[in-house]
């Protein structure tokens, strides 16, 4: 990560850190980096609903225009929606503006090349490198700046193409819809309706402010009372952007994106979908997800925790399924990013061929208790030298036998260290991770 990119773009807390004025900066050299061999390039924008977007945009495009560049807004859309428009459309570039599950005050800004992939690393370091420089780029003028237009049918195109990802209508399904006040807001009613589902809805009147609140993907209880009260088949809750999906099956329970993961895979290796017979994952999927992928003959690749490495690891492998448990599940044959539309329509796909209830397709997985703690700090990656977080951590794992697992870590995107513990039940989860996380609060020096 570097001074202004972190795991998934640029982000903060919106007009102090991610200013009008460093948005302007990112538009003018992102674009110029992502375009300078191109004349008149194509570039396209979109957002999430919330209140910081269109100001955002707004200097976004200035940056653009002010390089040449012929700016295409989107308007409220999610981020693989980009990703997909910007191949599709044959843009040099696409910018999504969210944070994605965080609260509404944050923002981001996140770029995507003209093959709907996330920018490489080198690629983030040369704007990087030119954001803290004397800015001696081109400045066109006259008929050379660049001119902005709307490109609203966007959204309908991008949901032509999902639904042409499954074999399946979804006649006679009852569908939960939790998209939580967020780009998803319009997109995934219309969508499953389209497929011919009954769908129930929360989540769907977004005013600016009410994005991911209490809502959406990190706050999946409020859909699973939804779908219990309507006798719903499943639920599905999307994060700020969709880019996210965590589901409920008809009882209430929560199903999240390990279990996700599972059901997907071992339906598309009895279909000969599978590529190379491996799931890419992440170092916070649960031991259960490794057990149940061994049991049913799937092999497994491990990452660092951030989709964007799990993208790297399909890349380089050539695998076509992967993700994280937090909901981001990349199907590569589709489309270049995480989407959590997507994964929400293979997952439905999925429960209308088998015939079977998503409580008995997601049991066939059994979890270990898990238990998160994030801790808001004022140096989240001192915590990888600290000693006596180091102590702590191998005084835990020696009581733990082998039966269980301790991950300790900086988040990507936000100042919090992350402690999860696995365990055999519950109550060991809440004793270590409360031992552990005790001392990162003595060690870190908590910030507000």
């Amino acid at each position: 990560m570097g001074k202004y990119f972190g795991t998934d773009g640029v982000r903060g807390v919106a007009n102090t850190e991610l200013t009008p004025e460093l948005a302007f900066k990112l538009g003018r050299i992102g674009g110029y980096i992502l375009t300078k061999n191109t004349q008149k390039p194509k570039v396209l924008i979109g957002r999430d609903t919330r209140i910081s977007g269109e100001m955002l945009e707004g200097a976004l495009v200035a940056g653009l225009l002010s390089i040449g560049a012929e700016v295409m807004r989107l308007g409220v859309i999610s981020t693989p929606g980009v990703a997909f428009l910007t191949k599709a459309l044959s843009a040099q570039a696409g910018i999504m503006i969210s944070a994605s599950h965080n609260p509404v005050a944050d923002n981001g800004i996140k770029f995507f090349g003209p093959d709907g992939f996330k920018l490489l690393d080198t690629q983030e370091q040369e704007i990087e490198t030119l954001l803290d420089q004397e800015d001696t780029l081109p400045r066109p003028v006259g008929s050379e700046l660049g001119q902005v237009n709307d490109y609203f049918e966007g959204g309908q195109k991008y949901l032509q193409f999902l639904k042409q990802t499954v074999q399946e209508d979804f006649a006679g399904l009852r569908v939960a819809l939790d998209c939580a006040h967020g780009a998803a807001s319009s997109l995934a009613p219309h969508l499953f309706a389209d497929l011919e589902a009954d769908i129930y809805t929360m989540g769907t009147s977004p005013n600016g402010i009410n994005i991911n609140a209490g809502v959406g993907s990190t706050h999946p209880e409020a859909l699973a009372s939804l779908v219990v009260d309507k006798g719903a088949h499943l639920g599905l809750a999307f994060d700020g952007d969709a880019d996210r999906l965590i589901a409920v099956d008809e009882k209430g329970n929560i199903v999240d994106g390990d279990q996700i993961m599972f059901i997907c895979a071992k339906y598309m290796k009895e279909q000969g979908w599978l590529k190379h017979n491996t799931v890419v994952s992440t170092v916070m999927s649960n031991l259960g997800f490794y057990k149940g992928i061994e049991e049913i003959g799937v092999e497994t690749k491990q990452t660092g925790v951030g989709d964007r490495y799990v993208m790297e690891e399909m890349r380089k492998g050539g695998y076509n399924l992967g993700g994280e448990q937090s909901g981001h599940i990349i199907f590569l044959d589709h489309i270049t990013t995480g989407d959590g539309m997507l994964s929400a329509l293979q997952l439905v796909n999925i429960v209308k061929a088998t015939g079977k209830p998503l409580s008995q397709l997601a049991g066939e997985m059994k979890k270990y208790p898990q238990v998160l703690v994030n801790i808001r700090v004022t140096d989240k990656d001192a915590v990888q030298q600290n000693e006596k977080v180091s102590q702590v951590i191998a005084k835990v794992e020696e009581e733990m036998a082998g039966h269980g697992r301790v991950l300790v870590r900086p988040s990507g995107t936000e100042p919090l260290v992350r402690v999860m513990v696995e365990a055999k039940t519950e109550e060991l989860c809440e004793h270590f991770v409360n031992e552990i996380a005790d001392v990162v609060r003595a060690e870190m020096g908590l910030s507000e």
